[in-house]
C-alpha cells in the first residue's frame, strides 16, 4: 500500500510564501509523474503543477512565476514553494504520484495525498 503525506499548508497574507511536501510511504517500485493540484470551494480541482521523474515541470499559468515544483526522487518526496500568494490561491491542495508498485508491472497507479488547506488572508 502506497501513502502521500502531506504537511505544510496553513494561513497566510496576501503576499507571503508557504511550502508544500509531500512524501511517499509504503513498498513500490518507482514513481514516475508526482504533481500537486487545488480544489477551491464551489469550484472544480484543477492541476497546479507536475514534475516528471527526469524534472520536467508543467504550471498552470496563474501560478507560473510564483509557484516552484520540485521533487527528492530518493525521499519520494514532491515539494511546492509558493510565493506572491493571491487570495484566488486559497483552496485545498493535494498532491499525486503515479507509482510504479512492482518491477514487473506495466502501468502506474495513481495515488493522492489527504490534502491540506491553504488561506490567502489578511
Amino acid at each position: 500500500q502506497v501513502q502521500l503525506v502531506e504537511s505544510g499548508g496553513g494561513l497566510v497574507q496576501p503576499g507571503g510564501s508557504l511550502s508544500l511536501s509531500c512524501a511517499a510511504s509504503g513498498t513500490f517500485f518507482s514513481i514516475n509523474g508526482m504533481g500537486w493540484y487545488r480544489q477551491a470551494p464551489g469550484k472544480q480541482r484543477e492541476v497546479v503543477a507536475t514534475v516528471s521523474s527526469v524534472g520536467t515541470t508543467y504550471y498552470t499559468d496563474s501560478v507560473k512565476g510564483r509557484f516552484t515544483i520540485s521533487r527528492d526522487n530518493a525521499k519520494g518526496t514532491v515539494y511546492l514553494q509558493m510565493s506572491s500568494l493571491k487570495p484566488e490561491d486559497t483552496a485545498v491542495y493535494s498532491c499525486n504520484a503515479w507509482v510504479r508498485l512492482s518491477s514487473r508491472d506495466f502501468r502506474d497507479n495513481s495515488y493522492w495525498g489527504q490534502g491540506t488547506q491553504v488561506t490567502v488572508s489578511s
